[in-house]
C-alpha cells in the first residue's frame, strides 16, 4: 500500500465511466497542470446505448467495447481499485483493496447499480429459458437469439418501479422485436405485452402521444402500473404486482425481456453524501454538494430530477468542470445545469423519435424539425453519428 502522502490528489474522480472520463478530459483541457486521479477497477469501457441495437441484431456487441486505458487522460493517475467507503468529513476514501486516498476536491461519478438479485429467479434464469436483458453485455446476444427463435405466444417486456439507465430503452427493444417478428411472419402468433410499473408510457406529453400511436399501430398490450416481482424460469411464468389494485397476477411467457431494478451504488447509499433516496445529494443547478463544498456529483449516481442518460452527462460535465474550477479559485459558482436530457427512442428498424427536454419537461430540441415524429434520419444519428461523438468527442473533452 502506498503512503497517504503519495495517495493525495488535488481532484479525485470516483468512477471511470461516461461521467468520470468526460469530466477528467475536460478538466485537463482547461487546466493541464491540475493533478487528477480516477478510481476505476474496470479495464473495459462500454458505449451502452449500442446494446439496444446489438440486442436487435443490428451490430455486434463488440463494437460497444474499448480499452479503458485508451480514455484515461494522459496526465491523470488511474487507480485501478474499487471504492469501498467515502469519508467526506475526512476528505478521504477507502478502496476495497484497503488503500486510503485523500483529496482537495471530489467528483462522484459512480454510475448506477443494477439490482439483479432483487427479482427472484432473474439472476439464475437470465440467459436461459428465453429470459433476456439488454442491460447485460454478457447476455445481450441472447436477446437477439430469443427474438430470432420466437415462434409465437407471449413476449413480455418489463419496466421496473425504479430509475433506470435511459428510461426509453425498455420500449426500444420491444418495438424492434415487433418489427423482427413481422419480417419473419410470426407476429400474428405473438402477444406482445409491455408490463411497466410507471403510470405513463413516457413522461413528456409531446413524445408520449407519438409512442401511444406506435403501440396502437403495433397492437402491443400495454399494462401500466404492473411491476415485475418474480420469475419462475422453469415454468416460464412471471409474477406481476398490479400496483393500483394491490394484488399480483401470473402470466406465462414464451419470451421475456427484463429491465432490472436499479439503484444508487451501495457505497453511495451508505455515505454521508446520500440524500433520502440514496443518491448523491447535489444542487440541481450547480451540481455541488450542499453539505460539502468541495464535492460534486454527476451522472446516474446523482440525485437529479431528470432522466439518467449519457446525453444528460454531456450537458452536466461542463457545469461540473466550470464550477469545480471556480471553487478552487474561491469564485462564485455561476455555471448552471438546466436538466437537459435526451432519449433517442427507436420505434423500429430505421425509425426513431428523438426526445429532448429539461427539468420543466419542456422539449429542448436540437434540430429545426418536429422530433416527436418517427424519422430515418434520427435513427441514423443514433446508430452511426452518436457513437462517434461519444468516443471521439465526449470522452476526449471535445463535445
Amino acid at each position: 500500500m502506498n503512503t497517504e502522502r503519495e495517495n493525495h490528489h488535488q481532484v479525485l474522480i470516483l468512477g471511470g465511466g461516461t461521467a468520470g472520463i468526460t469530466v477528467a478530459a475536460r478538466l485537463q483541457r482547461k487546466r493541464s497542470n491540475l493533478q487528477i486521479a480516477i478510481v476505476e477497477p474496470s479495464t473495459k469501457h462500454y458505449y451502452q446505448p449500442l446494446w439496444t441495437l446489438a440486442g436487435a441484431g443490428v451490430f455486434p456487441k463488440e463494437l460497444s467495447e474499448r480499452e479503458e486505458s485508451a480514455f484515461i487522460p494522459q496526465n491523470a493517475t488511474w487507480i485501478r481499485e474499487s471504492v469501498h467507503q467515502i469519508l467526506p468529513n475526512e476528505n478521504a476514501i477507502i478502496t476495497r483493496e484497503g488503500t486510503r486516498i485523500t483529496y482537495d476536491y471530489l467528483v462522484v461519478a459512480l454510475g448506477i447499480q443494477i439490482d439483479w438479485d432483487s427479482i427472484p429467479g432473474l439472476r439464475d434464469g437470465l440467459g436461459t429459458n428465453n429470459i433476456c436483458s439488454n442491460y447485460s453485455y454478457q447476455h445481450v446476444d441472447y436477446t437477439w437469439d430469443c427474438i430470432q427463435k420466437f415462434r409465437g405466444g407471449n413476449a413480455v417486456f418489463t419496466m421496473p418501479n425504479t430509475a433506470v439507465k435511459c428510461g426509453g430503452a425498455p420500449q426500444k427493444i420491444m418495438y424492434l422485436a415487433d418489427d423482427a417478428m413481422r419480417k419473419r411472419g410470426v407476429r400474428s402468433n405473438a402477444n406482445i405485452i409491455y408490463a411497466s410499473a410507471q403510470p405513463f408510457l413516457f413522461a413528456i406529453e409531446k413524445y408520449r402521444k407519438t409512442l401511444e400511436q406506435v403501440v396502437a399501430r403495433k397492437g402491443i398490450d400495454v399494462r401500466l402500473r404492473h411491476n415485475l416481482r418474480a420469475i419462475d424460469p422453469e415454468k416460464k411464468v412471471v409474477e406481476l404486482e398490479r400496483i393500483e389494485v394491490g394484488d399480483t397476477i401470473s402470466i406465462p411467457f414464451d419470451m421475456l425481456h427484463v429491465t432490472p431494478p436499479m439503484s444508487s451504488p451501495a457505497v453511495v447509499k451508505t455515505s454521508p453524501l446520500a440524500n433520502a433516496g440514496g443518491w448523491v445529494e447535489v444542487d440541481q443547478y450547480t451540481l455541488q454538494s450542499p453539505k460539502y463544498s468541495n464535492v460534486f456529483g454527476i451522472g446516474d449516481c446523482s440525485g437529479l430530477p431528470t432522466s439518467k442518460t449519457g446525453a444528460a452527462i454531456r450537458k452536466q460535465a461542463p457545469v461540473v468542470v466550470e464550477n469545480l474550477l471556480s471553487a478552487i479559485e474561491s469564485k462564485p459558482l455561476v455555471a448552471k445545469y438546466d436538466g437537459y436530457t435526451s432519449c433517442p427512442i427507436v420505434t423500429g428498424y430505421g425509425r426513431l423519435v428523438l426526445a429532448e427536454f429539461d427539468y420543466e419537461g419542456k422539449p429542448r430540441e436540437t434540430f429545426p424539425i418536429d422530433q416527436s415524429k418517427e424519422r430515418l434520419s434520427m435513427y441514423l444519428l443514433k446508430a452511426y453519428a452518436l457513437p462517434k461523438l461519444y468516443w471521439h468527442g465526449m470522452l476526449r473533452g471535445l463535445a
